[in-house]
């Protein structure tokens, strides 16, 4: 079965987890999956991720990070999705937070943080926020 919005997903499983007091979660694995999992393992958000190879596509075991049982994910927002891109350039990045949350952008120079993009100099299409 092929997703029409495989980050969405990602998010919505995550979400899921996170409120059933999961430990782990499974999703299925993709180059832009695992390039934001490294945003979040680097972030904090995450404890760790791995791949596993069980069928042609494989899929990401994700274990979740949790400090005196609360997740260190508070919220988890979508922005671009198909039916609606949203792009921002290099002077107009967003802040989540203040700051305190990151955004994830796809750019010409691969997938990296708000933080890094401004680094960088670029902008590109905002994939998500988490805080």
């Amino acid at each position: 079965m092929s997703l029409t919005d495989p980050i969405a997903n990602m998010l919505t499983i995550i979400r899921n987890a996170l409120q059933a007091r999961k430990d782990t979660v499974d999703i299925p694995a993709s180059k832009l999956i695992g390039k934001m999992l490294e945003i979040f393992k680097a972030d904090g958000y995450i404890e760790d991720y791995r791949l596993l190879k069980n069928n042609v596509q494989g899929s990401y075991k994700i274990y979740l990070r949790y400090e005196k049982k609360n997740p260190a994910i508070i919220g988890l927002k979508r922005i671009s999705r198909p039916g609606l891109r949203v792009y921002s350039q290099r002077d107009h990045l967003p802040r989540v937070l203040n700051g305190l949350g990151t955004a994830i952008i796809s750019t010409s120079k691969g997938v990296l943080s708000d933080r890094d993009a401004r680094r960088a100099k670029v902008g590109g299409e905002v994939l998500c926020y988490i805080w």
